[in-house]
């Protein structure tokens, strides 16, 4: 992976972890100034928790990647040590889908003329499941290549002893 591809990619981390952190801020200042002007709508305290328990999941992903790309930066990420960003990557990916399904079951009585916004939003909720099986699947092809690897530094240690 090539140095401008490397800060390119931090650049963009930096970017949305510094968004998510605005994000936050405001959800929890609003909670915490109690000056909501809730009309009964939308249940906007319960909507800001799960914002800020959602972008919480975005930033262990975000971190997990970073920590990924400083793996493949020094040459490491086909060991072991990887599978740990990637297990807890693909845990914050599930917990970001059920999240969103949680805004969507406390959006779907206010669609019941529109139902066809419950259901997209659903759609997304699976998409969202979709990226978590995606990472999942590639957590395998990491595991191959790091039996192969293994694999490989035996064989070149018995060729070591040969020779």
């Amino acid at each position: 992976m090539g140095k401008l591809t490397v800060r390119a990619l931090r650049a963009v981390l930096v970017v949305v972890l510094a968004g998510t952190v605005f994000v936050q801020a405001g959800m929890v200042w609003a909670l915490a100034s109690g000056s909501d002007p809730e009309d009964g709508s939308l249940p906007l305290t319960p909507l800001r928790v799960i914002t800020i328990l959602g972008m919480v999941s975005v930033q262990v992903a975000l971190v997990c990647v970073w920590r990924l790309v400083a793996m493949v930066r020094r040459g490491t990420v086909f060991s072991h040590a990887a599978f740990r960003y990637v297990d807890v990557m693909i845990g914050a990916i599930v917990s970001a889908s059920l999240v969103w399904f949680a805004v969507t079951a406390l959006n779907a009585p206010g669609q019941r003329d529109d139902p066809g916004v419950t259901v997209i939003m659903g759609g997304v909720g699976m998409a969202i499941l979709g990226v978590a099986l995606m990472v999942l699947v590639l957590r395998m092809l990491l595991a191959q290549a790091v039996a192969r690897d293994v694999e490989a530094a035996k064989m070149q240690a018995e060729l070591d002893e040969v020779i």
